[in-house]
């Protein structure tokens, strides 16, 4: 029997009667961490104010986007919270529509400029920390740089007090060695044209002079340990024996490597003086070029690199004590006009 009997008609059905679709509660499936989505209108609104994006939008979403003076209250009340500048992460979508207009107050300007200024003079005292610190850094640096100059000198003026104790006439026996040995060349040359003029050889002061050879003149000095200013100064021996007819030239490459020595010396911590190119023509013409120059500043402490296309000093490598060591060799070679030539 149904139930509208005795109606004139049944009711109609319509279709605007039903419930539509989207009327019903949206099912929401969490599928992952996303950005949770906020009042569009109010996000530009704070990025014009010029917050960043993320901070705005943390600012709407945990003042549940109420309005423009909530979000700039919730950046005040929590701008000094580590993560302020993360964007935020949320389970879900939350869909939000955006309310009406909403204006920008003088107060809300004020607000939002001292918390900028606040911002700003934050960071301009984070800075001044850091050069602080970074200036203290530098300071401390030279201080210990200053600490292995000082060490450096009083190692080469220990060496230096031990060498003239060894030997205190070293030089003035070799310059009197120098002397003997160009005289007896002369009086050989004078036996030789007397001898070509058919003249008797006579008596000349050849018979008087005693020219000692190498050992002899090695076994009457005293016996010192074999030192690496020793080798320097072996090397820059055997550079002048090898070019000694071009004096000019072996005067240039000791000036040259002086000059390389110094500029290591005086600044150990800029590459550019503790790496020479070997391809360089200055170089090869000055020193390369010469025997004996690359060997001397091997013994700097410069290394070939593995191409070969350089020689390097690693600042790790860098020994004061040999460098002034070095220099006071050269100063030696380029002082001492018998440097070498026995």
């Amino acid at each position: 029997m149904l139930l509208w009997q005795g109606i004139s008609e049944p009711p109609s059905f319509k279709p605007h009667h039903l419930p539509l679709a989207s009327n019903y509660p949206k099912t929401q499936v969490q599928t992952g961490m996303a950005v949770p989505r906020v009042n569009k209108k109010l996000l530009q609104e704070l990025e014009s104010m010029g917050f960043p994006t993320a901070r705005a939008t943390r600012a709407l979403h945990y003042s549940g986007n109420a309005s423009l003076e909530a979000g700039i209250d919730w950046i005040i009340d929590h701008e000094n919270d580590p993560d302020i500048d993360q964007m935020p992460l949320v389970p879900v979508d939350i869909d939000i529509e955006s309310p009406e207009p909403f204006h920008i107050t003088e107060a809300m300007k004020i607000k939002a400029q001292e918390l900028r200024d606040q911002t700003r003079k934050k960071r301009k005292e984070e800075e001044k920390k850091l050069e602080q610190q970074m200036e203290r850094e530098r300071e401390k640096e030279r201080i210990r740089s200053g600490k292995e100059v000082v060490q450096a000198k009083q190692i080469l003026e220990d060496n230096e007090r031990k060498r003239n104790i060894a030997s205190p006439n070293s030089e003035k026996e070799e310059e009197k060695r120098a002397r003997e040995r160009i005289r007896w060349k002369l009086e050989q040359d004078k036996l030789e044209r007397r001898v070509k003029l058919g003249l008797p050889p006579g008596h000349t002061a050849s018979a008087k002079l005693s020219i000692p050879v190498r050992g002899q003149i090695q076994k009457s000095l005293p016996v010192r340990s074999v030192a690496k200013s020793e080798h320097m100064r072996e090397c820059l021996r055997y550079l002048r024996r090898n070019h000694k007819d071009d004096d000019a030239r072996v005067r240039r490459a000791f000036q040259t490597l002086m000059t390389y020595v110094g500029n290591v010396a005086k600044n150990p911590d800029q590459e550019k003086f503790r790496k020479i190119r070997l391809s360089n023509p200055s170089f090869l013409d000055r020193v390369g070029s010469l025997i004996g120059g690359i060997e001397f500043l091997e013994l700097c402490g410069f290394e070939r690199t593995e191409a070969g296309e350089f020689l390097y000093l690693p600042r790790d490598k860098v020994d004061m004590a040999t460098l002034y060591s070095a220099a006071s060799e050269l100063k030696s070679a380029l002082t001492n006009p018998f440097f070498g030539l026995l």
